[in-house]
């Protein structure tokens, strides 16, 4: 016989109404400054190519629970997990993450549940998945835990949806869609929450995957679905090939709570980092075709192409933020600005392994402050003026 506890969870139906004692998303998840997310909150993550999101999804899942006492900063000491729930449509890629997992940690899956309605199973099937992943990640919401689930793509589920619609006759409208399609996909995204400390304080975050056809941002169920999130990732296929990983395209990237989850020192190096990213890829794309620049174009284009290099990633290496923080003081405060592009990731490397092991002092002021001060400033200065002078050397 199933026990109270089981049946109770088994018992959860699957669609099911948001709830209405949330809390707004103020903690966050750790990743990378240009692709970190908030507990309680959901985010689209679009692109054309499936190894490249599959990359990103592998990246999430194997290196944030890893690092769940980093990740989970001002959280209880006793809530040290991220449960995972990933929803595949994909056999092969289901397949790969569950190898990666494996491959990369031997207690991965231990926190990772993985819901699969590939092409083979039927549409209701696949209509369902979601669903089902939702409930499995409100159980621990509810229970005062912290979730993450991964939707792996509702663009897949919006098409098993429009199967059954067109088999039951109901009336098409764009796209062939039924008219119910975004509440589909709303009242799925909006049981994503932060629950108040009253209801245990717990949160599911949602990231939902919509795959682009050729590019194309406006199509009818991605702008239905950026609508609900709090935010997009936009990862480019173009820049994945360009070496830039990850591939995310900074101007069409969006989070409308972003500020609300990052510690002022984040905010007094990176506030204006994402306008010069985006400003470079723009002047970027006229600079090819002409030679005639003045000089704030010029200087716009090289800071842009240090930046870019410097938000350099690879897999499995996560940052905490005090570190993170260091490395981007130097790049936006132009420290880096004579240095040559393809020494940037080599110094990256170098100036992260100095500051950890000489100068974990000024780390720890910055991870307890939370705030670069004056003095802090100048110390902070101080060490990468004297690093580059060596470094250079």
């Amino acid at each position: 016989m199933l026990s109270a506890r089981v049946a109770a969870v088994l018992a959860r139906s699957l669609p099911r109404q948001a709830g209405l004692v949330s809390a707004p998303p103020s903690r966050r998840g750790r990743g990378r400054a240009a692709s970190c997310r908030h507990l309680g909150a959901a985010m689209t993550l679009r692109g054309a190519a499936a190894f490249c999101k599959l990359l990103e999804l592998v990246r999430l899942i194997c290196v944030l629970p890893c690092n769940s006492v980093v990740m989970l900063s001002g959280f209880a000491s006793a809530i040290s997990t991220l449960y995972i729930v990933f929803v595949g449509y994909w056999h092969d890629t289901v397949t790969n993450l569950w190898c990666s997992l494996s491959n990369f940690s031997p207690d991965a899956m231990k926190y990772t549940i993985v819901v699969s309605a590939t092409a083979s199973d039927a549409a209701p099937l696949q209509y369902l998945a979601p669903y089902s992943g939702c409930s499995m990640g409100e159980y621990f919401r509810d229970n005062g835990k912290h979730a993450l689930i991964i939707y792996d793509d509702l663009s897949k589920q919006a098409v098993a949806y429009r199967q059954m619609s067109l088999l039951l006759r109901r009336p098409p409208g764009r796209e062939a869609y039924p008219g119910d399609v975004f509440y589909l996909h709303s009242r799925l995204l909006e049981r994503a929450a932060k629950m108040n400390d009253s209801f245990g304080g717990g949160s599911l975050t949602a990231l939902p995957v919509i795959e682009t056809q050729a590019g194309d941002v406006s199509a009818y169920i991605p702008t239905n679905v950026i609508s609900i999130t709090d935010g997009q990732i936009f990862l480019e296929t173009e820049l994945f090939y360009k070496g830039i990983r990850p591939a995310i395209n900074v101007g069409l990237s969006v989070s409308r709570v972003g500020s609300a989850a990052q510690t002022r020192a984040m905010k007094q190096v990176a506030g204006t980092m994402k306008l010069e990213l985006a400003q470079y890829r723009e002047v970027a794309a006229f600079a090819q075709f002409g030679s005639d620049l003045d000089a704030a174009t010029q200087q716009l284009l090289n800071r842009g192409v240090r930046l870019t290099e410097l938000l350099k990633q690879g897999q499995y290496v996560p940052m905490a933020i005090e570190e993170q923080v260091a490395v981007i003081y130097a790049g936006v405060r132009g420290h880096l600005d004579k240095l040559e592009p393809s020494k940037i990731t080599k110094f990256e490397s170098a100036f992260l392994a100095h500051v950890l092991s000489q100068h974990q002092a000024l780390l720890s002021t910055i991870r307890t402050e939370g705030k670069i001060s004056d003095q802090t400033e100048a110390k902070l200065k101080e060490i990468v003026t004297n690093f580059l002078s060596t470094f250079e050397a």
